[in-house]
């Protein structure tokens, strides 16, 4: 992984001009004036880093641009002897000094190119689990989106159903109310029923109150007729009265009871059936007025019901 450049060549050619202005350097440099005031050292410094050889060939084309290729430099005169020494000896020292120069740039270098080649392992290893990290991800999300479509499936079949049990909860309150309306009418009927029932229960009573009073009225006269009989009808009267008091006491149980009005309705009739039976059986064995003073026949006194079969049939339902 290569190392981003620090410096442009605008940047480069900035420092440079600023350089030979601070040489007092004007106009259109020489080369002599050029390589004093400007060296890769120098820009390097001002510029805070970048790579030698970079600023080194704009160095070298900006020197080109300014000095100029066809300029004609004098000639220099004889150096003399003690003078080339000199001359040789600080070459030399200036040769031993680039030399230690170009060995540290190689030592950086060879150290920039270890650091970049960690770093390229690096980035692969990174790269390596980024693709793992991508791998398990979409993984995952192939994972995901079969559970999101599952979801779905299932979201839609729950969606069905709840339609379904909107329509059958909208059918089930049409038929509710269907039923309710059917309600009122039968209760509407049952009351008018219920009314009816006990019109006809309160013409009953009062029909069977007024037979009942009749019949009382009839079974006194009777026993008023009977009293001038002998014992045997005065037991008989007595046994009679004993049972319109038996009579008079299921009566009440009658108007007390008229929730069984139609049993106690039936067996009433049943009695007063048997009365008149009964009442019909007497006025047909009853004395005439010639045998008034009399006494009965044995077979009129035979046909004449007992106390008990009267206590029986009153009984019977």
């Amino acid at each position: 992984m290569a190392r981003p450049a620090t410096s442009s060549p605008n940047d480069v050619r900035t420092v440079v001009l600023t350089l030979l202005r601070e040489a007092g350097v004007a106009g259109e440099p020489s080369a002599q004036s050029f390589r004093r005031a400007v060296s890769v050292r120098k820009v390097r410094a001002r510029l805070g880093g970048g790579n030698l050889a970079t600023i080194g060939r704009e160095i070298n084309r900006l020197e080109a641009e300014l000095v100029g290729e066809d300029l004609v430099l004098p000639g220099m005169p004889d150096i003399p002897a003690d003078i080339a020494t000199l001359m040789a000896q600080l070459w030399q020292a200036a040769v031993g000094v680039q030399l230690d120069a170009v060995v540290t740039l190689q030592a950086n270098a060879k150290a920039v190119a270890e650091g970049a080649r960690n770093e390229l392992i690096e980035a692969r290893l990174r790269a390596d689990m980024l693709m793992q990290e991508l791998a398990e991800m979409r993984a995952t999300a192939v994972d995901k989106d079969a559970k999101l479509a599952q979801a779905l499936s299932a979201q839609a079949s729950l969606t069905d159903q709840v339609r379904a049990l909107q329509d059958d909860l909208t059918q089930s309150d049409a038929r509710a109310s269907e039923f309710a309306a059917k309600l009122e009418r039968h209760k509407a009927q049952q009351s008018e029923l219920v009314v009816t029932a006990r019109e006809q229960y309160d013409g009953l009573s009062r029909q069977l109150l007024q037979e009942t009073a009749q019949q009382r009225q009839l079974a006194q006269q009777e026993g008023s007729r009977l009293a001038s009989q002998l014992k045997f009808a005065e037991k008989r009267e007595a046994s009679l009265v004993g049972r319109l008091e038996s009579l008079e006491s299921e009566l009440q149980e009658a108007r007390t009871a008229r929730d069984k009005a139609s049993g106690e309705i039936a067996a009433l009739r049943y009695v007063n059936t048997s009365l008149r039976a009964q009442l019909d059986e007497y006025m047909r064995v009853r004395p005439t007025p010639a045998k008034a003073s009399g006494e009965a026949s044995p077979k009129q006194a035979s046909k004449r019901p007992s106390a008990a079969r009267l206590k029986d049939a009153a009984a019977k339902p």
